[in-house]
C-alpha cells in the first residue's frame, strides 16, 4: 500500500486562498487491485502536495472517489479556502456537482463522506478533463495499482523487515507523519461455545470457554511483555470484558468499556451458522454480503458498524491521544479499525481473517496518517 507524504516542505503551513486538485483512481479488473493518486497545485501550477495509495480490491468508481477524498484532505492540510477539482471521471464530477443522482447504494457512503469534507472549504468547483490532461494524478494512481497488484517497478526496493511491536525506527521516519501516534493494540476476545461452532455471535453474551480463558491469559502475558500499556478499553460484552480482565491482571491497568466496540448486531441471524442464515434468508444474505449498507434482519449493516467504530476511535484518541491503548473487541470492530488504518474499502471485511485472541497493532497520528504494524498475530498462543 502506498501512503507516503510527498509534500514540498516550504509550502507546509502556508495559507493558499485557492488551489487546484487533480485526482484519479483505477482498478485492474473492475473490481480488482485498485489505487488512487491526487495532486494539489497552487494557482501558478506549483505542486504543493501529492497523495497516492492502494485500497485493496475495489471498483474504478470507488478508487476515483478515494482519489477525490485524498486530494480534498491534502488541500485542507495546505490551508486552502477554495478548491478547483479537475478529474477525468465524468461520474464523480457530475455527482459531486449535483447534476447526477447517486443510484448505487455502495457508492452513497463515499459521496456523503466527500460532501462532508467539502463543507470545510468556502467554495469547491468540479471540472471534467480528458485523461491526457490528468497525467500526474494518473501516474500516481497507476503506481499505487501496481504496488497493490504486487508489480514491482524497477526503481523500487523491498521494504525492510522489522519487528512490528518493538521496532527501532518509527513509521514517521518514512511516511513523514507528524506528531506522537496513538498506538492501538487490537485484541480479539477468546473462544466461546458459539465461536467453536462458527456461529454468528453479535449481541449475545456467551462466556469464554476454558480454552478461551487460557487464550485470554496468554494474550495478556504477551501484552505485559510489550510494556508501557497505558489504557485498556473493552467492549462491554462479557466475552470481551472477561478477556480485558485478564489483560488487567497482567498489566495492572484497569479496563474501561465503550459501547462503540460492541460486535455487529446480527439480528435474527444471531446464533446461526453461515449456511443456516443463507438458507433462512437466501436473497437478503446475498445482498448483505455484497453491499455493506444492507443490514441483517433486525440488526446492523457493516456501514453502521463502521460509523460507530469511527466515533469510538475519535473518543479514544480524544481521551488518550499519544498513549498505548489496548482495545479488546470483536471481529468486525477490529477489522473496521484496520480498514481505517489502511484507508481501504469494505472488501477487507471478507478478505481478512482474524483468529480468536489474535493481536493486531495500528497507530493513528495527529496529522491524519496511520500505520498498521501487525495483523492477526497468534504467536502467543503457542
Amino acid at each position: 500500500m502506498r501512503g507516503v507524504r510527498r509534500d514540498h516542505g516550504p509550502h507546509r503551513g502556508i495559507r493558499s486562498v485557492k488551489v487546484l486538485v487533480e485526482a484519479d483512481g483505477g482498478s485492474r479488473g473492475n473490481p480488482g487491485p485498485a489505487g488512487y493518486g491526487a495532486v494539489v497545485r497552487s494557482a501558478s501550477g506549483e505542486v504543493l502536495a501529492e497523495r497516492s495509495a492502494g485500497i485493496g480490491v475495489a471498483t474504478n468508481n470507488v478508487a476515483e472517489y478515494r482519489g477525490l477524498l485524498a486530494g480534498l484532505r491534502a488541500a485542507a492540510e495546505v490551508g486552502a479556502a477554495e478548491v478547483d477539482v479537475r478529474m477525468d471521471s465524468k461520474l464523480v464530477v457530475e455527482q459531486m456537482s449535483g447534476r447526477w443522482k447517486v443510484k448505487h447504494p455502495s457508492m452513497q457512503p463515499l459521496v456523503a463522506e466527500a460532501r462532508e469534507v467539502v463543507r470545510a472549504f468556502d467554495r469547491v468547483t468540479y471540472t471534467w478533463i480528458p485523461r491526457e490532461r490528468n497525467k500526474h494524478a494518473d501516474r500516481l494512481a497507476n503506481e499505487a495499482m501496481d504496488e497493490q497488484a504486487g508489480v514491482r517497478r524497477p526503481d523500487t526496493a523491498p521494504a525492510p523487515v522489522e519487528d512490528p511491536v518493538t521496532e527501532q525506527a518509527p513509521p514517521s521516519s518514512w511516511t513523514g507523519a507528524v506528531g506522537e501516534p496513538t498506538r492501538l493494540y487490537l485484541l480479539r476476545h477468546g473462544q466461546t461455545a458459539l465461536s467453536v461452532d462458527r456461529r454468528y455471535s453479535g449481541r449475545g453474551n456467551p462466556p469464554l470457554t476454558e480454552v478461551g480463558r487460557g487464550q485470554a491469559e496468554a494474550a495478556a502475558r504477551r501484552l505485559a511483555k510489550v510494556g508501557g500499556v497505558d489504557v485498556v478499553v473493552s467492549s462491554p460484552l462479557g466475552r470481551a470484558a472477561e478477556t480485558a480482565r485478564a489483560v488487567a491482571s497482567e498489566t495492572g491497568v484497569e479496563p474501561t468499556t465503550h459501547d462503540g466496540l460492541i460486535e455487529t448486531d446480527f439480528g435474527a441471524w444471531e446464533g446461526l451458522t453461515f449456511t443456516e442464515a443463507a438458507e433462512r434468508d437466501p436473497g437478503l444474505h446475498r445482498r448483505w454480503l455484497a453491499d455493506p449498507s444492507v443490514p441483517a434482519p433486525g440488526g446492523e449493516s457493516f456501514d453502521q458498524v463502521h460509523r460507530r467504530v469511527r466515533r469510538a476511535l475519535t473518543d479514544v484518541i480524544a481521551a488518550h491521544g499519544g498513549a498505548n491503548v489496548v482495545l479488546v473487541s470483536h471481529v468486525t470492530p477490529i477489522k473496521s479499525l484496520l480498514r481505517m488504518g489502511l484507508d481501504v474499502g469494505p472488501s477487507l471485511l471478507f478478505r481478512l481473517h482474524l483468529d480468536l485472541a489474535s493481536l493486531s497493532v495500528v497507530e493513528f497520528y495527529p496529522d491524519g496518517h496511520a500505520s498498521v504494524r501487525l495483523v492477526n498475530d497468534t504467536s502467543h498462543l503457542g
